[in-house]
């Protein structure tokens, strides 16, 4: 894992002291996202970040708990008979976007957290079938334990397979099939709607060859409820990881080339700093020495004091509004702390005697501790969970085509040139850019060309329309990323006007939305947001006062941002074409 790097989670340092990054005994594992009043009636439906874009409340009529597939295809069923709407819940619900929310008042939530088991291992021909439900650690262990690796997936190991395939969740490579973890996909099995002479219900098996395959291992969730994933393995294997630092002088020259060099490699780029830590990352055999582990840092449970105790010195540094340099002062040190800690490396389990870091592909590969250790009453839990006032924050992550992301790095010089210490306001630079590589998919909803991704977090306040200091600093990169560069939003992360027409970039969207037509004539699995999102009804674009701050909207007006609070529509510093909200004198 990078250094200082989020996982799927995008899980801020802030000012957290080095107490809470070294904390790894008990802890509350995080909430499911379904909770209702009246057992399995009348419910809400959230993520693990406790809130939505929007800051909408999702309501749903209520929730199943299929067991068994065929309990899977009943509640579908059940549903389909009445034309009640449906959408699945993982879980823990890692997307911020409003994927899990059906709409309405009385649609379905099907949980898949109990389908979380096994179903087959084939060491012969290395392939494995698990239910949609079964968390990736889960998945990894089991692999390793049969002599199989999984080649590539998301950093963090709380996401279940369903989830991860249904956004495109990935690791970081170029080489073989890349680093999402749908290409590894050979077999799956799906439950949708039917008519009433199917009995309302039906399972699709779709196999290696199956046209609709590239439809629905990147789904959104939209044609049904996944039952059963098949994964091609490899046999087991080692990684031997090194962390290299440099300046990023020569940044824009090596961004497209180093995916080429390390088969797992990736960047973390602490813009403020000028500095680059390179991810040297390959594996080597199964006999090389080592047993390293990854517990990244800041996936591991902090006590529910000192995560309080540090969102509130955040909100104190914020309230400074344009005071960059204290937000730089904060950062630094705790950045030289997790170098030091090797981010959450050890050469054997319990220590770090130095690079490289060799283990096994499983203990190597994801990490997230902090949803592992046993219950202990909510005095500590992960860092992100909603019932702690702690961590708060966005989480933006767009793919930028490889052949143009050499420009894109020089814009974003060329912006951090112009105050290199606003980057420690407007961005997290504490923990820095992330930088993954993505290759080409044949999934309609995959990436259509190479890329590299650029994942970002930064502060977000609990009352609507607060501006963030310095918010025009991610607000035109993430512009200049989706408009200039021809980006594309990840699936499961982002604001909601980073999908505006975003499905136009994608040749197979036609093709997906066909399968889409046949699996699902009634649009029982889709919402509103899915909707907007595929261009099908409206606009994921919410126009209203202090829209632009709260990444709802583009500003083409000074009542999209807070002029009251000094925050103005003006056009980027260095893509002029970018509106954002600026901190300005009154006019």
């Amino acid at each position: 894992m990078s250094p200082g790097q989020r996982g799927a989670m995008g899980i801020p340092l802030t000012v957290l002291p080095l107490a809470i990054l070294l904390h790894v005994a008990g802890c509350s594992p995080p909430p499911e996202p379904v909770v209702c009043t009246h057992g399995t009636s009348n419910c809400t439906v959230t993520n693990s970040f406790g809130s939505f874009p929007d800051r909408s409340i999702c309501r749903a009529g209520n929730v199943a708990y299929p067991r068994t597939e065929q309990e899977l295809v009943a509640a579908v069923a059940a549903a389909a008979a009445v034309k009640r709407k449906m959408k699945v819940a993982t879980k823990y619900s890692h997307s911020l976007p409003k994927l899990a929310c059906p709409g309405g008042l009385d649609g379905t939530i099907i949980s898949t957290a109990r389908l979380n088991r096994t179903v087959s291992v084939d060491v012969e021909r290395r392939l494995m079938t698990v239910e949609s439900g079964m968390v990736l650690r889960d998945l990894i262990e089991a692999a390793g334990a049969a002599g199989l690796s999984l080649p590539h997936s998301p950093y963090w190991y709380g996401l279940t397979i369903g989830g991860l395939l249904s956004t495109g969740a990935h690791g970081s490579s170029l080489w073989g099939k890349g680093g999402a973890v749908h290409e590894y996909v050979v077999g799956l099995r799906i439950v949708t709607p039917a008519p009433a002479s199917q009995g309302f219900a039906v399972v699709r098996e779709l196999g290696a060859h199956h046209p609709d395959l590239d439809a629905a291992k990147v789904s959104l969730g939209v044609l049904g409820v996944v039952s059963q994933v098949t994964l091609a393995l490899q046999p087991l294997f080692k990684r031997s990881v090194a962390f290299v630092k440099r300046d990023d002088s020569d940044l824009a020259d090596q961004v497209a080339a180093w995916g080429r060099l390390h088969e797992f490699a990736d960047m973390t780029w602490q813009p403020e700093q000028r500095k680059v830590i390179y991810r040297q990352d390959d594996r080597v055999d199964v006999s090389s020495p080592g047993n390293g582990l990854s517990d990244t840092l800041l996936a591991r449970s902090a006590p529910t004091r000192m995560l309080i105790d540090a969102r509130a010195a955040e909100e104190r540094l914020q309230e400074n509004g344009t005071a960059a340099a204290d937000l730089c002062a904060a950062a630094r040190p705790l950045a030289d702390t997790v170098e030091r800690q090797a981010y959450g490396y050890t050469n054997d389990g319990v220590s770090f005697t130095g690079y490289p870091v060799v283990g096994y592909q499983h203990r190597i590969q994801a990490s997230g501790t902090c949803m592992d250790s046993p219950e202990d009453g909510l005095l500590s839990g992960c860092p992100w969970d909603p019932r702690i006032r702690g961590s708060f924050y966005y989480n933006s992550g767009f793919s930028v085509p490889l052949s143009k992301a050499p420009a894109f790095v020089s814009d974003m010089q060329r912006l951090r040139d112009l105050n290199p210490d606003i980057f420690c306001a407007g961005v997290d630079t504490r923990v820095g850019v992330l930088l993954r590589y993505v290759k080409a998919s044949s999934a309609y909803l995959g990436k259509p060309e190479d890329c590299i991704d650029f994942d970002v977090i930064y502060y977000w306040s609990r009352t609507y329309g607060m501006p963030r200091a310095h918010a025009d600093v991610v607000d035109e990169i993430e512009q200049m990323a989706l408009r200039k560069y021809g980006g594309l939003p990840h699936w499961g992360k982002n604001r909601n006007f980073a999908f505006s027409g975003v499905i136009t970039k994608y040749p197979g969207a036609a093709k997906f939305l066909r399968v889409k037509d046949r699996y699902d004539p009634d649009g029982l699995f889709s919402s509103e947001w899915s909707d907007q999102v595929l261009g099908i009804n409206g606009s994921p674009d919410i126009v209203k006062e202090s829209c632009a701050v709260e990444g709802l909207c583009v500003c083409s007006e000074d009542s999209h941002c807070a002029p009251e609070q000094g925050y103005f529509c003006r056009p980027g510093r260095v893509y002029d074409e970018a509106r954002v909200c600026s901190f300005l004198q009154q006019d």
